[in-house]
């Protein structure tokens, strides 16, 4: 089906399929999933060529320095989460946890000022970056969810004003990721509205999202494999 497609995987743990398990042990601390979305799209498309650079914890100067040394001028499709970790977002909403509601807030809006003075530069530069080392690629920049299912309200854990201000530093963050990818003609692949169909945190068995996970802390606030097969797979699947 894909047979001339040469597809390369960057981007951060939404990408590399922290949350899903099944990681590859070659892969190291990168925690890259045999259940992440462009593992499954591979399986499914049989490209010409996959290479999975996607890794934990990856910042935009990570794409740069690391990441973008897998493309070429033969890459014609690439896929990427990028920028949640240049505005400590996950460890924001791990604090929101763990402390008051007034910290919450706070933190949140610290991050939200971030992403929207400075992230804009840093995804410039990693998004040039890309279409520097892979000028005849297609491009599709995906979006990070919402968290919480807002409407919920015997969830456990988190006041309201922490779960709705969460959902709306997510909404900052995908709005920069979104103005940047269409700066550079970059397609841009929202997962919101999949996930929001009963499938955040405080929709029980039906989550596709880990909360905060104290065993494991590296996976909360990350898809589960319910979330990378159907909220990642089909809206990359859409865009590719």
């Amino acid at each position: 089906m894909a047979a001339a497609v040469r597809y390369v995987a960057l981007g951060d743990s939404y990408s590399s399929g922290v949350g899903s398990g099944s990681y590859v042990a070659a892969s190291g601390s990168c925690d890259r999933s045999t259940l992440a979305y462009s593992q499954l799209w591979t399986n499914a498309n049989r490209p010409a060529s996959f290479t999975f650079a996607a890794c934990s914890g990856a910042t935009t100067t990570d794409v740069v320095d690391n990441q973008v040394t897998a493309l070429s001028p033969t890459t014609t499709l690439v896929s990427i989460t990028i920028g949640g970790n240049d505005v400590n977002f996950a460890g924001v909403m791990q604090d929101c946890v763990l402390f008051s509601t007034s910290t919450c807030v706070s933190e949140i809006d610290a991050a939200e000022n971030t992403a929207r003075t400075r992230l804009p530069g840093w995804l410039d530069s990693a998004y040039s970056a890309i279409r520097s080392h892979a000028p005849n690629a297609r491009v599709v920049v995906l979006s990070y969810p919402r968290f919480y299912d807002t409407s919920v309200w015997w969830c456990i854990g988190l006041s309201s004003t922490d779960r709705s201000k969460i959902n709306e530093g997510a909404d900052v963050l995908d709005g920069v990721i979104q103005a940047a990818a269409q700066r550079h003609g970059f397609a841009f692949a929202d997962v919101r509205s999949r996930f929001a169909a009963g499938h955040e945190i405080c929709d029980g068995s039906s989550s596709w999202l880990h909360s905060v996970d104290w065993t494991d802390l590296s996976q909360s606030y990350h898809p589960t494999a319910g979330g990378q097969s159907g909220g990642y797979l089909p809206t990359f699947s859409a865009a590719a």
